[in-house]
């Protein structure tokens, strides 16, 4: 059992069995009521072994969500807060949330504004849940096109990331998640970039290399998140792709959703883009992360059609300030800053080099 410290809590990666959870359920939450939140794909795959492998949460209660970023909104928020009135939760009852990131997103919002704040675990059974979503803390919810645009910051009681989990899901939640695990090495750890981009992928993706890129990318985050818990610096090294990939998603929502790992993808290509123009990252690293992200992640055709709504959702991104637009650039390969300051000509440029990397021919 690997345990890593984040912040106020700990991640443990491993089997749930043998990990702390049965103890804490015994002991710290013996006596209080349980939620499990989970969605239609964590109920039917998931939920049974974890109301089987621990007796003790057989008369938890159970609530649905409707599964996909869309439904990652307050009218749904609003149905489960009033579940928990009508079940009579008091603020020393235990919400479990077992899931993907929306799932840990929204359970976490939840229990951070119900009665004031309920305590919390995150079960993740995504890798995107896994490396990014469950750890830290964030909580958060859409507006409109605007990706976790109402949000807390929240500390659960733990995290249990174990790997059994992640035989449930398909090819596409695979590449989405493991877009956060390539993201965390380009920022911080260049050994990890050049170890996961030279391993053929029967090799990365068996066992023991999972446990492996779990481990490393969850510690990756922790330690970001332990020296900066309020985003105040460090911290936002962790948006590296997401000033312009949340754009793409949020534009994309209500035409054809796309998955957040792919659209970070798409994201991480033009701010390497900007971080090259800049002249902090190298030629010859953009086009290494370039190569890399084509081979794995699909762009829209229409890409280019959309740049000016794009555009009008950056400039209300939570991350800016009064100056205007922030992002992060790559200074190389496992080494990131942050708030630096575009504009609609910079923006514009790297959307345009994001299709013509794609569509050139």
């Amino acid at each position: 059992m690997k345990k890593i410290k984040c912040n106020s809590y700990t991640v443990e990666v491993g089997n749930l069995e043998l990990s702390s959870f049965p103890a804490l359920l015994q002991e710290s939450f013996k006596d209080v009521r349980k939620v499990i939140v989970v969605d239609e794909n964590t109920h039917d795959s998931c939920l049974e072994y974890l109301l089987t492998a621990f007796p003790t949460l057989e008369d938890a209660e159970v609530i649905l969500l409707p599964t996909g970023e869309e439904n990652k909104v307050m009218e749904v928020c609003f149905q489960v807060l009033e579940a928990l009135s009508d079940y009579e939760i008091v603020r020393s009852d235990l919400i479990i949330t077992l899931g993907g990131g929306v799932v840990s997103d929204m359970g976490g919002f939840i229990a951070s504004i119900y009665k004031r704040g309920l305590p919390c675990i995150h079960i993740p059974t995504s890798l995107m849940g896994m490396v990014d979503a469950a750890i830290g803390g964030k909580t958060g919810i859409d507006l409109g096109n605007f990706k976790n645009q109402i949000g807390t910051f929240y500390d659960p009681v733990a995290v249990y990331v174990d790997q059994r989990f992640l035989s449930t899901l398909p090819e596409d939640e695979w590449k989405s998640g493991f877009a956060e695990v390539l993201k965390h090495a380009l920022i911080a750890d260049e050994k990890e970039w050049a170890r996961l981009i030279g391993s053929k992928q029967d090799e990365l993706f068996s066992d023991e290399n999972v446990k492996k890129i779990l481990e490393k990318s969850i510690a990756v985050k922790a330690k970001v998140v332990t020296e900066d818990p309020k985003e105040k610096g460090k911290r936002k090294s962790l948006n590296f792709g997401h000033t312009i990939g949340h754009a793409i998603e949020g534009y994309y929502l209500e035409l054809n959703p796309m998955a957040h790992g792919n659209c970070i993808a798409l994201g991480m290509i033009a701010e390497a883009f900007l971080s090259n123009q800049k002249g902090t990252l190298p030629s010859d690293e953009l086009n290494e992360i370039v190569q890399v992200m084509m081979a794995l992640y699909p762009c829209p055709e229409d890409l280019l059609t959309g740049v000016g709504i794009m555009l009008e959702i950056m400039k209300n991104d939570k991350k800016n300030d009064y100056e205007g637009i922030k992002t992060c650039f790559l200074d190389k390969i496992g080494q990131c800053s942050w708030n630096h300051l575009i504009d609609e000509n910079d923006i514009k440029a790297a959307f345009n080099y994001l299709y013509q990397s794609y569509y050139k021919n």
